[in-house]
């Protein structure tokens, strides 16, 4: 029997970079969760679309997914069609929303990434995670 194959470690912004970066041309908002193990390896991914300036991010199911997967970590990434990858207040308050909840599950948001066709903004960059 062949043996597995290694889960993709993200280690670093940027490796999280390179996994959410298809999200900066999109028209539309997307959200995406990345749920990690403790040693950072991939277990899955969530994504979310929205409209071109809003999206609903579905929070019962980020944190059942972080639970089903066993996760240690989270990883959250939204684009901004806009051009614009400057964090909206809407993002900081569910940003804030989100690390609370996973904190009471023992589960570390540990970044969220603003994207824009050439920028990226890193809440834990900032001091805000």
């Amino acid at each position: 029997m062949p043996p597995p194959v290694p889960l993709r470690r993200i280690a670093d912004l940027n490796a999280a970079r390179a996994l959410f970066a298809p999200l900066a041309s999109e028209r539309a908002e997307i959200a995406a969760f990345a749920y990690l193990d403790p040693e950072w390896r991939l277990l899955g991914l969530r994504h979310a679309r929205g409209s071109t300036d809003t999206i609903h991010v579905p929070i019962r199911a980020i944190v059942a997914d972080a639970l089903v997967f066993d996760a240690a970590a989270v990883l959250m990434a939204h684009n901004h069609p806009s051009g614009d990858a400057r964090p909206s207040e809407a993002d900081r308050a569910l940003t804030r929303r989100l690390a609370r909840l996973l904190h009471a599950l023992d589960v570390v948001l540990f970044d969220h990434l603003v994207l824009a066709p050439g920028a990226i903004t890193s809440f834990r960059a900032l001091g805000w995670l």
